[in-house]
Parts: structure tokens; C-alpha cells; sequence
């Protein structure tokens, strides 16, 4: 899509799996990120294997500075999760042009919605399309916890 920021330069994005600092983005997500203090690394590679994952990467030296995943269909529905830029690098554009990116990847699969949670970064997602539910009064929930 045409309206999709570019990573700043020395970055690059992949959909490997194979690429992921698994050991990484699980410090980041079990003790950083507050949807997933405490997430056990056994659920983490659990959900890893049920989802498409996505990477930013240092060109320079591979390492990796952002982290997402998506569960999906591949026909109707996303759900984008788990999505965290290493304090690093954030205020740089790498979070907005990485889930410009991950949008972009999913749209060849015709999805009716892709759908996110956020308590605080709902300026970045704004950027990108995104915007509140229409009708949240049709949306239910069921929690196990």
C-alpha cells in the first residue's frame, strides 16, 4: 500500500519465523510489556507456532528490535498481537512503518478486519487505518482467567 512509512534506514523487515530472537522477544514480552508480564516461555513459543511472525531487524548486525504476531484465517479475520519496539528504537518510526508493513503482508489474503488491543499506542495505529470498533456494543468477550 501506498500510504506505508518506510522503515528508517538501517532497518529491515522480514515474515521468517526462522529469523525471530525467540530468546529475546520473550524477555521483551514476559517482563516489558504489559499484557504479558509473566507469560511462561512454553505459551510463548505455543502461540509463536499457531501465528505468522513478524521481525525488524538491525541490517548491520541482525539483531532484532521489534517483535509482532498475527493469528489469522488467511481468509476473513486477523487478530495482530504480541507487537513491541525495543525502547531503543522507538521514536524513530520503526513501530509505525513495521505495522504498516505487517498490514500491507496480510492484504493480498482479502481479510474482512484486522483487529488489535492497545491501551497506549493508539496514535500509532490511527497512522495506519486503524480506528475504533463501530458497533463495540456487538462485541463480547469470554475470559478464562
Amino acid at each position: 500500500m501506498s500510504d506505508t512509512p518506510g522503515l528508517p534506514e538501517g532497518y529491515e523487515f522480514s515474515a521468517d519465523t526462522a529469523r525471530v530472537d525467540v530468546d529475546r522477544v520473550h524477555g521483551w514480552l514476559s517482563s516489558d510489556a504489559y499484557w504479558a508480564i509473566g507469560r511462561p516461555r512454553e505459551k510463548h513459543e505455543r502461540a509463536m507456532a499457531s501465528s505468522l511472525n513478524f521481525g525488524v531487524y538491525a541490517t548491520a548486525s541482525g539483531e532484532q528490535v521489534a517483535y509482532a504476531r498475527v493469528v489469522t484465517d488467511h481468509a476473513l479475520f486477523a487478530w495482530l498481537a504480541d507487537v513491541y519496539v525495543d525502547p531503543s528504537v522507538r521514536g524513530k518510526g520503526v513501530g509505525t512503518a513495521f505495522v504498516g508493513r505487517i498490514r500491507d503482508h496480510l492484504a493480498p489474503f482479502g481479510l474482512r478486519r484486522l483487529l488489535l488491543a492497545t491501551e497506549d499506542a493508539h496514535g500509532v495505529y490511527e497512522k495506519l487505518g486503524f480506528r475504533p470498533l463501530d458497533h463495540p456494543d456487538q462485541w463480547m468477550v469470554h475470559s478464562f482467567r
